[in-house]
């Protein structure tokens, strides 16, 4: 079976207004190209042939520019949402999902190879694997280090703090959807914290190239920056 992925794609994207007012946040151009085209083709480039996008808002807006996907030589799917179901409810809509697939949030440009990504977590037998990245978080305050005296041990001005985030970026097995309700919003935190307290194990592989989430118009404006001049 070819390889497959579930492109997140139904958000309103309020955090990028006003530039999402008129149009969907997946096809925003980022120069030329939209968004959500830039992560189709290099879905394709990297060998995955069925892609299934989750819509809702200005869905059909959607389903008018990309079609069944023919122009890229893909196979294109659609499962719409009739209600916001988050980011993990949709994949209770979708048939015939493949025993692992990749899902992906529809604004993330990356370099990360998503083709090994799916083999790492395919070979280790894993339930659900997050692509990881670090950040760093600037403390615009001076730190204080005390000791069980409450006296001073050591101090350091304006540090950098190092923490991991979630790309949005996940290989999942199809027995992900046990834990998923049907019909309800249930996003990834919900999902994550449900199997932890099920015992199950969530594995995470850390990718330390491009990584950029267009959450906010500064982020878009990288994106342009980075992306605009490529087709």
């Amino acid at each position: 079976m070819s390889k497959c992925a579930v492109v997140l794609a139904g958000g309103k994207g309020t955090r990028l207004r006003p530039f999402t007012i008129s149009i969907p946040k997946p096809l925003m151009p980022v120069g030329e190209v939209p968004i959500l085209e830039i992560i189709i083709r290099k879905l394709m480039k990297e060998g995955f042939r069925r892609i299934v996008l989750t819509v809702n808002h200005q869905a059909e807006i959607i389903q008018a520019f990309f079609g069944d996907g023919r122009k890229w030589g893909i196979r294109i799917e659609y499962s719409l949402e009739d209600k916001p179901l988050g980011t993990m409810g949709p994949l209770r809509l979708i048939k015939e999902l493949p025993e692992n697939f990749i899902i992906l949030n529809g604004d993330v440009l990356t370099d990360l190879d998503l083709r090994k990504f799916l083999t790492f977590h395919v070979r280790g037998g894993h339930l659900f694997t997050i692509a990881l990245h670090s950040r760093m978080q600037k403390i615009d305050y001076g730190v204080l280090e005390t000791d069980f005296k409450g006296r001073l041990s050591g101090f350091r001005e304006k540090p950098e703090i190092p923490y991991k985030v979630s790309m949005g970026i996940y290989a999942a097995n199809r027995r992900i959807l046990d834990f998923i309700p049907i019909g309800r919003l249930f996003g990834f935190d919900t999902l994550m914290l449900k199997l932890l307290k099920a015992g199950e194990e969530v594995h995470t592989r850390h990718h330390r190239g491009y990584w950029l989430d267009i959450g906010r118009p500064d982020d878009y404006e990288k994106a342009i920056r980075d992306f605009g001049g490529k087709k």
